[in-house]
């Protein structure tokens, strides 16, 4: 079942005996725990017909003993296990499935991975009509600005598009990161406010005139004074800027510059889903295109992979790396 189709079933007070949420995305099994343990039961009723366990601490038939239990008052149990990937073995909980009791709504959050397809307790509960099923997975870069700009707007507030791609590029796509940064960016911002560079700079520490999307761009302009400040910047604040990261994220942006040569001509949304990116993103791919010819580009590749080495200590004289940063800024520029 669809993530969104879930919470709306909770909404209306739809709810299944069993859920087994699994993946490698945290956020959304997160996100449906917690919508299950806050809304299904009433706060005076917790207390009596909630429980919440850990999948190290129980083993799956302690699990069916308190799933089988009746409320103490009202209509629902509620059992939730989390990190039950931790669980040594399904074999209860497969039988339970047979006949889950009705009263009992049993949340079982299998986080951080997929769960083997080929095991007989997922194709016993996949295909169950007791169950919920949900793999969470992780989201495409493509969609990261998109779900930023979206969280922001739940929490009541507008994003600048330049703000949204800068904690998009930074952040990745780590959702429970976006939400914790994006947390702690509008405790000072009045609600209602459009988020800008400005406010992500202050609040969080993300340089509005410093950083990859800059450099990126002097690259562009072949301004080299502006992309040697910004390496100068980056090496004044390392922490927030490690050489690998920045060698990580230029990669990425030179091998989709070179792809979008090989996509030159296609409709912009065709282009966008090839290089997963966002729709509007497309013609700074074709700006880098007219300045960086295929061939140019293969060079900076090369030559980037080998500061990736260097970076890592590989026949290198520079302390920092920093040094070596400058030296590629050099090569592509020139």
């Amino acid at each position: 079942m669809k993530y969104d189709e879930i919470i709306r079933n909770i909404d209306h007070k739809i709810f299944a005996p069993v859920y087994f949420l699994h993946g490698e995305e945290p956020w959304y099994i997160d996100q449906l725990t917690n919508l299950i343990e806050n809304k299904v039961l009433d706060e005076g009723l917790r207390d009596f017909n909630q429980k919440v366990a850990y999948g190290y601490d129980l083993s799956a038939r302690e699990i069916v003993d308190i799933a089988r239990q009746f409320p103490m008052m009202g209509n629902f149990q509620v059992v939730i296990i989390k990190e039950a990937q931790e669980l040594k073995s399904w074999d209860e909980i497969e039988t339970y499935l047979d006949n889950p009791l009705k009263t009992t709504i049993l949340v079982l959050a299998h986080k951080h991975k997929k769960i083997d397809k080929r095991k007989t307790f997922y194709k016993k509960i996949n295909a169950s009509a007791h169950a919920v099923v949900f793999e969470s997975e992780k989201i495409k870069e493509a969609k990261v600005p998109d779900f930023i700009r979206e969280l922001i707007t739940q929490k009541g507030y507008d994003v600048h598009t330049a703000a949204m791609m800068l904690l998009a590029e930074y952040l990745g796509n780590d959702l429970s990161k976006i939400n914790n940064e994006i947390q702690k960016l509008i405790i000072s911002i009045p609600p209602g406010s459009l988020i800008t560079e400005d406010h992500i700079e202050q609040n969080i520490g993300i340089s509005k005139d410093f950083n990859i999307f800059e450099l990126q761009k002097a690259l562009i302009q072949r301004d080299a004074l502006k992309a040697q400040r910004i390496v100068n910047y980056f090496e004044s604040n390392p922490k927030e800027n490690p050489l690998q990261m920045l060698t990580v994220m230029l990669h990425n942006y030179f091998i989709k510059v070179f792809l979008y040569a090989q996509l030159h001509g296609q409709p912009p949304n065709a282009i966008a889903s090839e290089l997963g990116i966002p729709p509007f993103a497309v013609s700074e791919y074709a700006g880098a295109a007219r300045v960086f010819t295929p061939d140019k580009v293969k060079q900076i590749l090369s030559s980037i992979r080998q500061l990736d080495l260097k970076s890592k200590g590989v026949d290198s004289t520079d302390s920092t790396g920093y040094n070596d940063l400058r030296v590629l800024i050099y090569k592509i520029i020139n």
